[in-house]
């Protein structure tokens, strides 16, 4: 397809599908009015009405299916991966790092230093997780969305390695690294996925593509628990093959993800490259109806030139602006009353009930909104941790309580699965725009991988401490999430980025709001990473 003018600058002309769409340099309401005439252009001469029947659509929907999948499985599933085969070789990892210290000083570790060492270990994934996050911003901009889920295999790599010798190296210093660095792919990928899903999906569909992200992360952990079953990779002599399996994902991301198009967004308004960004949105959508959302995304890259850059930090001076349990599930089922030689299948239902919620809720994002799964589900969760800590507390005076508490640690996990387990993903893409984008997740990355960091290296000790009431202090949590959510978020369902900005503006400062009318670029945040 040819274009005007040289292929990074836009020129006062744009070929949209053999149409020409005037004055892009120009106004929003030009820009609007040019991507009308020239779609007018296309259905008078088509006759198709906009095309969405037949081969085009049917590859359409082919390329993001694949975009989602080759996204996902080298991105949020090594998350819940890796996530969840660190609690089958529990007790083999530390005698194995009891053994090793036992060989190099002649004396066995005290009880209390094992577990200490086994704390880090599991901690030392969210760790890297939060250096990865911190990543993920520069990384994105630099490199791109594509190229960045690309190069963070890198780190999979030399951590897969790590694992599969650490045994015959006699080096639990090796299975430490290893989690530090499977944590940073974590950490990268958890930002980067939705961030890319949400830039190339149509605004009709971007919260059920962005909730694949969730979906892939509890297809992880459901594959992560299948895997290090003791009939499979979870015996005392296979966990080392058992933690350097996160090498598989990464294989079949590489495989498959350059063969698939760029952010039209991160084209267009980072690199302002039109003939790339139309090039990615013809694979995306196929080859009708572009010159509408093209012009939105002229509307959106006209809102963010000419602003004063801003860091990542001073996004809080702006007024506009659980996952554990899956580490630590042996001691939060053993401590419920569950006989131990039925655990690993319990978990195991649990990484099913946030893989079913997962898929629900990708189904119905775009019926009953952002807002109300969250909300929603919050509530739900407190309720059934509720639940769980009196069942915990009167275990011992009814023999049925025990299986009540599991019920309640299942419904605790769909509850969380309808809405804050993919929703929260999607809020970052929505809330912010194009430049605000990468630090924008660099901050929500850092705040969930600290939070995960000091869960994971306090949660044995808390559960050693507060006992049956190891669930109050996430309790609170989800009754500030859930009235956050109802007094400062805007339902985004439907919604061009810039509108969003309008209605959280119009949210957060009403008093602002009733002067003129809004018109896009003065809100707008950018960063400088």
């Amino acid at each position: 397809m040819g274009l005007p003018g040289s292929g990074g600058e836009l020129g006062p002309q744009i070929r949209v599908n053999g149409s020409w769409a005037e004055g892009m340099e120009g106004t929003v309401a030009e820009v609007r009015e040019g991507a009308r005439q020239g779609a007018a252009e296309i259905h008078s001469r088509d006759g198709s009405g906009g095309g969405n029947e037949g081969p085009e659509f049917r590859s359409q929907g082919r390329v993001l299916l694949m975009t989602v999948c080759a996204a996902g499985i080298g991105g949020t599933f090594q998350f819940g991966y890796n996530l969840s085969i660190i609690n089958a070789p529990t007790l083999h990892i530390q005698e194995f790092t009891n053994q090793t210290w036992q060989a190099r000083s002649g004396q066995p570790l005290p009880g209390h230093l094992v577990l200490l060492v086994w704390s880090l270990i599991v901690s030392l994934y969210p760790l890297g997780g939060l250096l990865g996050a911190l990543l993920a911003g520069p990384l994105a901009v630099m490199l791109g969305r594509k190229q960045s889920l690309l190069a963070n295999n890198v780190f999979v790599v030399v951590a897969a390695i790590l694992f599969a010798f650490s045994r015959r190296a006699g080096s639990f210093e090796m299975v430490m690294l290893g989690r530090l660095l499977v944590g940073v792919n974590a950490g990268v990928s958890m930002n980067i996925q939705p961030m890319y899903l949400g830039e190339s999906a149509p605004k009709e569909l971007r919260g059920a593509v962005a909730m694949t992200s969730a979906i892939f992360t509890a297809l992880g952990i459901v594959m992560g628990q299948v895997v290090g079953l003791r009939e499979l990779l979870g015996g005392p002599q296979a966990w080392p093959l058992l933690l350097a399996s996160c090498l598989v994902p990464g294989l079949l991301q590489l495989a498959s993800l350059p063969l698939l198009p760029e952010s039209p967004r991160y084209l267009l308004i980072d690199r302002g490259d039109t003939e790339a960004c139309l090039a990615a949105l013809q694979r995306l959508r196929g080859t009708s109806d572009l010159a509408l959302e093209l012009a939105e995304l002229e509307e959106e890259r006209a809102a963010c030139q000419g602003l004063q850059p801003r860091r990542p930090w001073e996004l809080f001076r702006d007024g506009t602006l659980r996952r554990q349990v899956y580490a630590y599930a042996s001691s939060v089922f053993l401590e419920a009353g569950v006989p131990q030689e039925k655990i690993q299948y319990a978990i195991i239902g649990t990484g099913c009930c946030e893989l079913l919620m997962a898929s629900v809720s990708c189904v119905v994002i775009e019926r009953v909104g952002r807002r109300m799964l969250l909300m929603g589900g919050y509530c739900l969760m407190t309720f059934w941790g509720s639940i769980f800590t009196v069942a915990l507390c009167l275990q011992n005076s009814f023999p049925w309580m025990p299986y009540l508490a599991m019920s309640c640690i299942f419904a605790f996990i769909l509850s969380f699965g309808i809405g804050p387990a993919g929703v929260t993903g999607i809020l970052a893409t929505e809330l912010f725009d194009q430049t605000a984008r990468p630090a924008a997740y660099m901050v929500c990355g850092a705040l969930m991988w600290t939070m995960l960091f000091l869960v994971g290296l306090g949660f044995p000790f808390l559960m050693e401490g507060l006992s049956h009431f190891l669930y109050v202090p996430f309790l609170g949590v989800c009754v500030c999430g859930a009235i956050y959510t109802g007094f400062f978020l805007p339902e985004t369902k439907g919604k061009t980025f810039l509108e969003i900005s309008e209605e959280l503006r119009k949210l957060n400062l009403p008093r602002r709001s009733q002067g003129p009318r809004w018109r896009g670029p003065d809100v707008i945040q950018s960063t400088e990473l």
